[in-house]
């Protein structure tokens, strides 16, 4: 099992990480929603819970709650500006489908 982030992802959280002062990394989750039935939630981790998984790539943790960790196997996260927009990007190989809009996906 393994997370990866690209090289561009990772200068952005760890951009993030020193902005904010503190934590030891970024929490990557799944929960229910929008149209296709999941989305990525991502959020910066300053303890560890009982039963998280902790990846480490390019410096930076990624911790996966158990749940969420069976959807989000070798998911590479990229961090992409196209145009005015721009975001982390999540090539999941457990994706069935996506939404038209790209909030949301099913497994």
């Amino acid at each position: 099992m393994a997370i990866s982030l690209t090289e561009k992802a990772a200068n952005h959280i760890q951009g993030f990480l020193d902005q904010r002062g503190k934590g030891i990394g970024l929490r990557l989750a799944v929960k229910t929603s929008g149209c296709s039935g999941m989305a990525y939630v991502m959020e910066f981790v300053d303890e560890l819970e009982e039963g998280d998984e902790v990846f480490e790539d390019r410096g930076i943790k990624v911790i996966i709650d158990p749940k969420s960790l069976v959807y989000l196997d070798g998911t590479e996260i990229d961090f992409a500006k196209e145009g005015l927009n721009e975001g982390f990007k999540f090539s999941n190989p457990n994706e069935k489908d996506r939404c038209g809009c790209g909030e949301s996906f099913t497994v």
